[in-house]
């Protein structure tokens, strides 16, 4: 408990105590929400602790993985209690807060600091060209169900297994063939502060957080569907940014950590490679998890949410591809971000 953040940990009982005494849902919301930073951030750090064994690229890979579980989770006990369209929109919500909102804050954060922070071209190249292929996969669901009276549940799980294939294929490049031109991370480059925790002790406390986030989870899902109402917010809206923000929280703390350290390859490879997993992995498996839990789930997102996706890549690869930032670009990923934001909440 020696650092501020763990107490927050006392949220967790206040918000199943609150839920449990039936308080206001947007009390509940605040509460649960804030219950998920303190977890969050001990998952990073168990997760910190297991790459330092496992190796940097391996271990990076696991950083990455996990730091998605709290969305995941979140997602999964909205989808099963029929909230697919808020889903939907945490989905493309978690997508634009990542390389928008997350990676412009830590440019800027980097930023000002320094007239320049330099990262691998080539990984930044690869990270935005996979999200824009995401992207893609995304549009053709749209344009089919627009064109087409076929059942849309089938080409989206077509299109959900390419995605997986390519997500696996993407592993196989960058940990083995290609992983020398991403560069070689080292053990000091994982940002880690502090002792390492053993493995035993890395194991259990992830275990403990993943529950953890699932009972909270289970609780901030079912008062987001009334705040959304009272605040008399579309589900879309409460998907992007309600949910898909307090997913984020994790990878914006971490991401503005390394941007401060001058290890932009890291804060990129949160952001950017967050997202690209969160398009080719989690929401692929969302797809399938909806079919064997007979919750109806496809990739057939509102027009307002795939002109956002593609605008969003499109701008994060021509802003990334030089291999350098400055706070000034972030300042226009955060501009860019809240003109989304105002436009979802007056959709």
């Amino acid at each position: 408990m020696s650092k501020p953040m763990n107490w927050m940990l006392v949220c967790v009982p206040v918000a199943l105590a609150m839920d449990w005494l039936h308080a206001p849902p947007w009390i509940v919301f605040l509460v649960s929400a804030a219950s998920i930073v303190p977890l969050a951030s001990l998952m990073e750090r168990a997760t910190e602790s297991l790459a330092h064994v496992l190796g940097p690229n391996l271990g990076g890979l696991l950083s990455a993985s996990l730091g998605n579980a709290p969305e995941m989770i979140i997602a999964i006990s909205a989808l099963l209690k029929g909230l697919d369209e808020i889903v939907k929109a945490s989905i493309a919500g978690s997508i634009l807060g990542n390389v928008l909102f997350v990676l412009g804050v830590s440019m800027i954060a980097g930023g000002t600091r320094r007239d320049v922070q330099k990262f691998n071209r080539e990984a930044a190249s690869l990270g935005s060209g996979l999200l824009f292929l995401a992207v893609v996969a995304l549009l053709v669901p749209a344009i089919f169900f627009h064109s087409s009276d076929s059942p849309r549940r089938e080409i989206s799980l077509e299109i959900a297994a390419i995605l997986l294939v390519v997500y696996g294929l993407s592993l196989v490049f960058s940990l083995r063939t290609h992983k020398h031109l991403l560069g070689e991370r080292t053990p000091e480059d994982m940002g880690h502060s502090g002792p390492h925790w053993s493995v035993k002790k890395a194991i259990g406390v992830l275990a403990g957080v993943t529950v953890a986030i699932a009972i909270v989870s289970e609780v901030l899902t079912g008062s987001v569907e009334e705040t959304a109402k009272m605040l008399k917010l579309s589900d879309v809206f409460a998907g992007v940014i309600l949910l898909a923000t307090v997913g984020n929280l994790a990878q914006l703390i971490n991401a503005v950590r390394f941007a401060r350290k001058n290890n932009m390859d890291l804060a990129i490879g949160i952001t950017v490679g967050s997202s690209t997993q969160i398009a080719l992995f989690v929401a692929p498996v969302l797809v399938f998890v909806g079919l064997f839990t007979n919750t109806r789930l496809d990739l057939v997102f509102s027009e307002f949410e795939v002109i956002a996706l593609a605008m969003a890549a499109l701008i994060v690869r021509n802003l990334t591809h030089d291999g350098e930032s400055h706070w000034m670009e972030g300042v226009m990923l955060v501009a860019v971000y809240c003109i989304f934001a105002i436009g979802l909440f007056f959709l």
